[in-house]
């Protein structure tokens, strides 16, 4: 593989390719974003505001969680305190025309704390009082339901390389993607998957976006403790074959990575999965050691080292084969 080649792949600039035809400069969006910014924009899909509430409220950050139960608590007591203010003397010992009595002696109600200073007194406030505490017995359910499937849920820690490298494997380019598991417990029978995805022209000169798997030397490991190192030799078979650093930039190539197992603790399935863009892919480089063992013979890992790539001298690894 040619330096010039090599440059244009490391080079922090990607290029995209439009519908038309010719590439053109911009920013290239992941499939499989690390963060909201990199997500692909969804443009006619129309999802009324309460669609898939469950789902979205489980998506959300701790902090916009939070927030938006903080919200709701506290525009649910403002109505009802609201409600109780409109009927002056429904509530016993409240300050006349106090808003903010009202507020308080919703809260009350509404966690069914009940101090007994204050009190509904008319029939207008026990009715309401009654429709709060059912309000209230529900909201608390649902919120306990949604924090309790957020702690509970199964997650993979798992660490993937921040960049995927191309490098010779006794003696053939291969493609390699280094992953850890950050858990001192282990994810049994995991299960790696590696994808190419890239823009494509049909012979009718229609564009698509194509999806090719790409076989592994090992896609599976029995016991996931430590590290594992997915390995993809680039063949006469493989989807990479032939390609070069100007080809994977102006297809928009993107490649998927999963992982699948047992989590041993759990018992429960979890998965895990990134992403790596042309410019996160290292020619010519392989993954630091990140191994040691000390005079005892006892062996350790350095996670400080575990996203280091060194260049390999003397080599030629090239998806252009």
């Amino acid at each position: 593989m040619t330096e010039t080649l090599k440059k244009r792949l490391l080079d922090r600039r990607p290029q995209r390719v439009s519908s038309a035809g010719p590439a053109v400069s911009g920013v290239q969006s992941r499939i499989v974003a690390r963060d909201p910014s990199q997500s692909v924009r969804r443009i006619g899909l129309r999802q009324p505001w309460h669609g898939d509430l469950y789902h979205r409220t489980l998506t959300l950050g701790w902090g916009s969680f939070i927030a938006l139960a903080a919200v709701i608590y506290v525009a649910a007591n403002m109505i009802f305190a609201w409600l109780y203010w409109l009927q002056p003397d429904s509530v016993a010992n409240a300050r006349p025309g106090s808003l903010l009595d009202m507020f308080f002696f919703s809260v009350e109600t509404f966690a069914t704390v009940g101090y007994g200073v204050m009190a509904p007194q008319t029939l207008y406030a026990n009715v309401i009082m009654t429709i709060e505490t059912l309000v209230g017995i529900m909201t608390v359910a649902l919120t306990t339901g949604l924090l309790f499937t957020r702690v509970s849920r199964p997650t993979a820690q798992v660490l993937f390389a921040q960049v995927a490298v191309i490098d010779t494997y006794n003696g053939a380019p291969a493609l390699m993607v280094r992953m850890g598991n950050q858990r001192r417990s282990q994810i049994i029978e995991a299960t790696v998957g590696l994808t190419l995805l890239r823009s494509e022209t049909t012979s009718e000169g229609r564009f698509m976006r194509r999806f090719h798997d790409l076989t592994l030397l090992r896609p599976r490991t029995p016991v996931f403790a430590l590290s594992f190192t997915a390995i993809h030799l680039i063949d006469a078979s493989s989807p990479l074959y032939g390609v070069t650093a100007q080809t994977l930039l102006s297809s928009e190539s993107e490649l998927l990575v999963t992982v699948t197992g047992l989590e041993e603790t759990m018992g429960q399935t979890v998965h895990a999965r990134t992403s790596y863009l042309p410019d996160e892919i290292r020619i010519g480089a392989h993954y630091s050691d990140i191994f040691s063992q000390d005079d005892t013979g006892r062996r350790s890992i350095d996670y400080s080292r575990f996203h280091a790539v060194e260049p390999t001298p003397d080599r030629t690894a090239t998806g252009g084969v």
